[in-house]
């Protein structure tokens, strides 16, 4: 198993590197100067070259995206033209936001997608099975933006149950000092339980505009992958041998079934890492989402390509993990 855990490793740098350089090149194809979206239109000429020179936008392409590579390789990953803040900080400070955000809609989907796709199966053809994949199908389909913006007009505006965005009240965030980055892990370490529940009603709306769809997607692969195994000799063969129901479909069906269930879980993990931007801009969510969408708005190459680099990183690790998964799942499975 180690060797192919190190052959994957070394097959993720030409990976990475090859996302940065379409990166790059698509912010190249974005209209505009970045020096002059940086200065503003009371930015003189001869402030503009002077930036432009400062930031290398006066380089050819090529050196342009040598000079970021040589960066990354020596752990720098830049400094934002706009604040002046190196990115590797800025991203170090916003990355247990995204984890917790991401983590917590994850939770969402596989509490209620995993459940709600095996009675699917076990009941299939049925009003429930009919009902629970029209709901699914219409979570995928569903525009996470709006769907946003309907929570936040329906818990927050209208019945004020839960608070419209940020991850802490002012009241809560006065002397707060976070310990860790992750607010819910914060307040269980000092034992604060106002400032927990304050932190999970910050967390509660976010995480389920951005869980909708992976759930939507758990329930049906969850479905499909059941009703596979169920018509399977061995389950049958354990329903005649008079097992009870419920550990004929937890122990042996749904055992067999998690393969794809996992795949799913930790691709839609590694996505919702990189693909919070909207949620995170609905509810001000300080994470690297919303500061790679700062990014772009304000063409800051460092904080661009950086943020992506860091994104495709989680990603491709997350599946490199689920993948070394499957041998704790099926021991049938062996890597060499």
């Amino acid at each position: 198993m180690w060797s192919y855990f190190l052959r994957r490793l070394v097959g993720l740098v030409p990976v990475l590197f090859g996302i940065t350089l379409l990166v790059f090149l698509f912010l190249k194809l974005i209209p505009g100067d970045p020096a002059v979206a940086i200065l503003g239109e009371r930015g003189t000429p001869e402030q503009v070259e002077a930036l432009r020179e400062k930031l290398g936008l006066n380089r050819p392409l090529p050196e342009q995206y040598l000079a970021f590579v040589r960066r990354v390789l020596t752990g720098d990953l830049g400094v934002s033209a706009v604040s002046t803040i190196p990115v590797g900080e800025e991203l170090k400070r916003r990355w247990p936001a995204t984890f917790e955000l991401a983590l917590a809609a994850t939770l969402v989907a596989v509490l209620l997608g995993i459940p709600a796709g095996i009675l699917a199966a076990i009941r299939k053809n049925t009003l429930w099975d009919n009902l629970s994949m029209s709901l699914s199908l219409v979570g995928v389909s569903m525009p996470v933006f709006w769907l946003g913006l309907l929570l936040v007009y329906l818990f927050a505006v209208h019945l004020h149950w839960l608070p419209t965005g940020g991850r802490l009240s002012t009241e809560a965030g006065i002397g707060f000092k976070p310990l860790t980055g992750f607010y819910v892990l914060d307040a269980l370490l000092r034992g604060d339980f106002r400032l927990l529940a304050d932190v999970l009603a910050h967390l509660v709306l976010p995480a389920l505009t951005l869980g909708t769809i992976p759930l939507a997607i758990l329930a049906r692969i969850t479905r499909s992958a059941m009703l596979e195994v169920l018509s399977q000799d061995y389950v049958r063969t354990a329903r005649a041998k008079g097992l009870a129901e419920r550990q004929v479909i937890l122990k042996h069906a749904f055992k067999n079934a998690l393969l794809p269930v996992v795949t799913v879980v930790g691709l839609q993990f590694g996505t919702l890492l990189g693909g919070a931007i909207l949620t995170e801009t609905i509810f001000s969510w300080p994470g690297i989402g919303s500061y790679i969408y700062e990014g772009i708005l304000n063409r800051d190459y460092p904080v661009v390509q950086s943020g992506v680099l860091v994104v495709a990183l989680a990603f491709v690790l997350i599946n490199l993990l689920v993948d070394l998964s499957y041998a704790l799942l099926d021991p049938r499975i062996q890597y060499r």
